[in-house]
């Protein structure tokens, strides 16, 4: 989910952002443009995040429209990302949902919570991930709330607006981030230094791995 998405969701938990103008909007979330939050409010709203009256106005998140009788979350999924070099575009685009129990994620809610379709196998010897590894094809759990990562987290990362998945180290004494593989390939570290952080920004922590189906003959 792209940061602006995120700054809108926090501010429709606390207020009811339908009566702001978008330019005021924009100064409470750090965008000086207004199409840009049109855009995103637009986003929220085509994804589920936010739900509209009649009017069209944003009235509030959508897990205040949760299904009471539902036993299933439905969890968007909005698009790949490579598990080897960041190539894959980061799309905002909902392709999908991903119907799962909640004992599948073991919460007692999805919020916050995305899906991305793992490519590639740089990551296929990633085995301390809850359901892991990842493999091509896999659908990878995504906490979007979670983006501040400790030593030795996976994390999804948009580094120039391309997507992956990494397992995260930050150097102090160096002051540089190093995205490493994990894989049965040879596969070189990612290098961002503290200068280069303004094109690199962290979508969440990886949450779990759903395993492409294995049918056995």
């Amino acid at each position: 989910m792209h940061l602006l998405q995120q700054k809108l969701l926090q501010l429709a938990e606390k207020m009811d952002i339908s009566k702001i103008g978008l330019r005021k909007l924009g100064s409470m979330i750090g965008e000086a443009h207004p199409q840009k939050v049109k855009h995103h409010l637009e986003q929220l709203i085509k994804t589920g995040y936010l739900l509209q009256d009649k009017k069209s106005l944003v009235i509030k998140t959508a897990k205040e429209n949760t299904k009471k009788n539902s036993s299933f979350f439905s969890l968007p999924i909005v698009g790949s990302a490579n598990c080897g070099p960041a190539t894959i575009y980061a799309d905002e685009n909902v392709q999908g949902y991903l119907k799962v129990s909640p004992k599948m994620i073991n919460r007692k809610n999805a919020d916050g919570l995305f899906v991305i379709k793992a490519i590639g196998d740089s990551m296929n010897q990633a085995k301390q991930i809850t359901g892991g590894p990842i493999t091509s094809g896999d659908y990878v759990i995504i906490d979007s709330k979670k983006r501040q990562p400790q030593n030795g987290d996976y994390v999804l990362s948009i580094i120039e607006e391309s997507a992956n998945i990494k397992r995260f180290y930050f150097d102090r004494i160096n002051k540089q981030v190093m995205l490493l593989s994990e894989s049965s390939l040879d596969i070189p570290p990612i290098y961002i230094h503290a200068n280069d952080f303004s094109n690199y920004l962290i979508n969440g922590l990886v949450e779990k791995v759903i395993k492409q189906p294995s049918f056995s003959k």
